[in-house]
């Protein structure tokens, strides 16, 4: 009788768990996975970066009373603005993946898993897009410092909504907190799951990492204005300055959480670290052990992948590091930053320097945990759905056409916004402030002699 239901048991745990999925549609769920989360990535870069950049700037406008502080506040944000609402939309997209082609992940540790997810959409991002919505619509309604405070509140938002994100990717990466109870994962610590070292070193790399983005850019698009002789030299002048002055620091800081995440890999992620600097017998002896541990396997991530996308990274940061180190003295002195017309090209070319070094930073650090999706747990064959390859096939095209297209149309609207300049935007737009800034002359053209 014993043994009869043991089979009828073991029956129904074979009938609930999910079929053992394609090798080819692990390879394209994967491969969709790092198009679409890489492409999403592209806008919370410069977002969050830009996000801080702007809140600074409109501080500094409503304790100074400065006209021209508040028309940079006004360019400055109308970008921002337009590149957080279409990465709004490639986040929404990127959330179906998880439901659709990785329901062994969302089935095993989707207790510990969504939980942070949860609550990064209800305490973060509808506050902050709440706020933002305020701060938009809100010029010249609400006085100067509730007007303030929303900016603030939309940024610190951002940075919590990247936090609890990140405390996700964490988890994956170096699971923590959790218990297993009935053949799934349940949260049982919530301390542990947030400060999780995985997480805290990974949110301070990618804050860095985000304000050396704005520095970049808001440096390349001031660059690309004084080259072309703008009347608006002063405005240009103080924003190249600003994004100069801020991606110097911003990358020290990228570096040092990126150096003690290294330091911590052969704690936490051993292979990775022996992957990356090719140390074969200690590759050897892992690789045995966890087949001694986990049963036969490939326990070793893609040497390509992980050690070319770490390499990648660290070339980009020094090459960064000499332009940072450069662009320092040189935007120092009145007539290089008005006039080295070279120089400002090299600005103009640096700008996707930031976005390099972090999507291969992204590869190394979602690459080198192969073959797992929970560190130690839960292998990626058996976090895929039971999908066919042609399924998964017409997914990977339908979701890789669509974010193709909105990382298309962003840098359409960013790049057509940046090159109007100050005068036409509309975002905050008072004619009362033009007329003033005009009676004071902030943007008056600089004399040729001069220039």
């Amino acid at each position: 009788m014993a043994a009869h239901m043991h089979d009828l048991v073991a029956r129904h745990l074979l009938a609930q768990a999910p079929p053992v999925p394609d090798p080819e549609t692990v390879d394209l769920a994967r491969l969709q996975f790092a198009l679409t989360a890489g492409g999403h990535f592209l806008f919370v870069a410069l977002t969050l970066g830009l996000a801080l950049v702007v809140a600074c700037l409109q501080t500094r406008a409503t304790f100074s009373r400065s006209a021209l502080h508040a028309r940079m506040v006004r360019f400055w944000g109308q970008l921002y603005v337009i590149n957080y609402a279409v990465g709004i939309v490639t986040g929404i997209v990127m959330e179906f993946q998880f439901g659709m082609s990785w329901n062994g992940l969302t089935h095993y540790a989707g207790n510990v898993f969504g939980a942070p997810l949860a609550v990064e959409t209800v305490a973060a991002f509808f506050v902050e897009s709440t706020f933002l919505g305020l701060w938009i619509f809100g010029w010249h309604r609400f006085n100067r410092w509730a007007h303030l405070a929303m900016i603030w509140v939309v940024t610190l938002t951002a940075l919590l909504s990247a936090y609890w994100i990140l405390v996700a990717n964490g988890f994956l990466n170096h699971p923590v907190g959790h218990a297993e109870e009935g053949g799934r994962l349940v949260l049982a610590d919530a301390g542990a799951l947030m400060t999780n070292p995985s997480t805290l070193l990974a949110f301070g790399h990618i804050l860095g990492g985000a304000l050396l983005t704005a520095g970049f850019f808001v440096a390349g698009v001031s660059a690309y204005h004084l080259f072309r002789r703008t009347p608006e030299w002063e405005f240009f002048g103080k924003s190249l300055r600003i994004g100069v002055f801020l991606a110097l620091p911003a990358l020290l800081v990228t570096a040092a959480f990126g150096g003690v995440q290294f330091a911590e890999l052969a704690s936490l992620q051993p292979m990775k670290s022996a992957v990356f600097s090719q140390e074969a017998a200690d590759m050897a002896r892992l690789q045995a052990e966890l087949t001694a541990r986990f049963g036969p396997g490939d326990y070793v991530p893609s040497e390509a992948w992980t050690r070319g996308g770490g390499l990648t990274m660290l070339i980009s940061f020094a090459l960064m590091l000499y332009l940072g180190i450069g662009n320092v003295v040189l935007a120092s002195v009145r007539t290089t930053l008005y006039r080295f017309r070279l120089w400002h090209l090299l600005l103009m070319a640096s700008v996707p320097l930031p976005y390099l070094a972090m999507i291969s930073g992204w590869i190394f650090r979602e690459a080198g945990r192969q073959p797992w999706v929970v560190y130690g747990l839960l292998k990626t064959e058996d976090a895929v759905s039971g999908l066919s390859p042609g399924a998964m096939r017409a997914s990977l095209i339908t979701f890789t056409v669509l974010f193709a297209l909105l990382i298309a149309v962003n840098w359409w609207l960013l790049l057509r916004c940046a090159r109007r300049g100050p005068v036409d935007a509309g975002l905050g737009h008072d004619d009362r402030e033009d007329a003033e800034e005009h009676t004071h002359g902030s943007a008056a053209p600089l004399p040729l002699a001069r220039y």
